[in-house]
């Protein structure tokens, strides 16, 4: 009789995965994030990566993490948070968002007007600069639960060519 195995990940790690499986879709040289919301029922409701909005092309807006506003990334990118929140079909009132790192105070403002109840998040490098301690006490204040995972989740996802696929004959 074989016995089942027992480095399942939980809930919670389970969905932190599916947040840093999106964050690989971000083209952000620094800090690629990553968002899932999932429903009480444990259903994908969206999932989002920071980028620059539809339409604004990556190769001509700036990646610059320091100098003049408009030639860094910061007044130019959506957030992953914003976008889960933007791409969803449906309400994502009631729900959880797993997001790799801890939102910013204009991130913190979509998640409370939208709603979400739960914040799972792994890292929190930005802990103690203001515009985190904004976040964490318009959080509380809207009576948002932030729970930070305890075990960090890593994936190692790799690109091969496919060996079933024959290449194209003359």
């Amino acid at each position: 009789m074989s016995t089942k195995r027992e480095d399942v990940l939980n809930w919670d790690e389970y969905f932190m995965g599916l947040a840093h499986l999106s964050a690989k879709r971000s083209k952000d040289p620094n800090t690629a994030v990553g968002a899932a919301i999932v429903d009480e029922n444990h259903r994908v409701v969206s999932v989002g990566y920071n980028g620059f909005p539809k339409g604004c092309s990556d190769d001509e807006f700036p990646w610059a993490r320091e100098g003049d506003t408009l030639n860094t990334k910061y007044a130019f990118v959506v957030h992953a948070e914003l976008n889960a929140i933007l791409n969803s079909k449906w309400p994502v009132s009631g729900c959880t968002i797993y997001v790799s790192l801890f939102p910013c105070n204009e991130c913190a403002k979509a998640i409370i007007q939208s709603g979400i109840r739960r914040i799972v998040y792994e890292s929190d490098k930005y802990d103690g600069v203001a515009t985190n301690i904004a976040s964490k006490r318009m959080l509380r204040a809207a009576g948002v639960e932030l729970c930070r995972l305890e075990n960090t989740i890593h994936l190692e996802v790799h690109k091969t060519r496919n060996p079933e696929m024959n290449p194209k004959q003359d």
